[in-house]
């Protein structure tokens, strides 16, 4: 289920619409993260000259459009379809599903309450968060009590409860090549003291030999911005030791 926010969403913003109308120039879409309507002006459906509207859209199929520009005043919403690329699209998918099984355990946990009482505790969470899943993964790493939304303590913790049960902690990987090489007649060790200093960094590091002198490094964090800092710090403590032992270093990202 997903809980639609009653503000407006952000210029550039991905999100996933149903088309409503198809007209020979124009497409009109429902938001389905937003109690909002927009429209696809026929040049943003699709690169080129367009014969056919329905080779590119029909009534009642979902796509991931672009925000290209918000007439509060006036309540228009200008979409676009064709400035949507195919990873974007794959991604924005994933976060879409990922928020309707949020809003299920939302929905199925708080079940004996009324329509109207489970949906404000939903726009409460949103007022503060951009989707439910967000919240539910901070919740998850806990960095993040539902009491401070002002619920009920028998039923936050309720909710605390399930979602941790059914929501596992999200994880990224970030992957590097290090070049690590000595001439010195000590190498082996200098090279084994290095990749041991960067393993005590965490334990979520983890390598694999390539063959000399190449080594993947793989992290796994909770998030973007902390795998990046891990990445970081292994670069300079690699820097910094190489120096020290007269070896010879070179990063090359695999994730990018």
């Amino acid at each position: 289920m997903i809980f639609k926010k009653n503000n407006y969403p952000e210029n550039n913003e991905l999100i996933v619409c149903t088309v409503k109308k198809v007209l020979p120039h124009s497409v009109f879409c429902n938001l389905d993260e937003y109690n909002h309507e927009g429209m696809i002006h026929i040049s943003e459906v699709a690169p080129g000259r367009i014969r056919n509207m329905r080779d590119f859209v029909e009534e009642g199929r979902k796509i991931a459009c672009k925000i290209l520009s918000i007439d509060k005043e006036k309540g228009h919403i200008n979409l676009s379809l064709r400035r949507v690329n195919q990873s974007q699209k794959i991604k924005k998918f994933q976060e879409f599903k990922q928020e309707g099984r949020a809003g299920k355990i939302l929905e199925d946990t708080l079940k004996p309450l009324k329509k109207e009482e489970i949906e404000n505790v939903a726009f409460k969470i949103l007022e503060r968060f951009e989707s439910l899943n967000s919240c539910f993964n901070e919740i998850v790493n806990n960095n993040f009590n539902l009491e401070s939304l002002n619920l009920e303590k028998t039923l936050s913790e309720k909710l605390t409860k399930v979602i941790k049960e059914k929501i596992k902690p999200p994880e990224v990987k970030l992957k590097t090549k290090l070049f690590l090489e000595s001439t010195q007649p000590d190498g082996i060790i200098s090279i084994k003291k290095i990749l041991s200093e960067i393993k005590k960094l965490n334990p979520k590091i983890s390598f694999l030999y390539l063959g000399a002198p190449s080594y993947k490094i793989e992290i796994i964090s909770n998030n973007h911005k902390e795998a990046e800092s891990n990445m970081k710090k292994i670069a300079e403590v690699t820097e910094k030791l190489s120096k020290q032992l007269h070896c010879n270093f070179k990063f090359e990202r695999q994730d990018k």
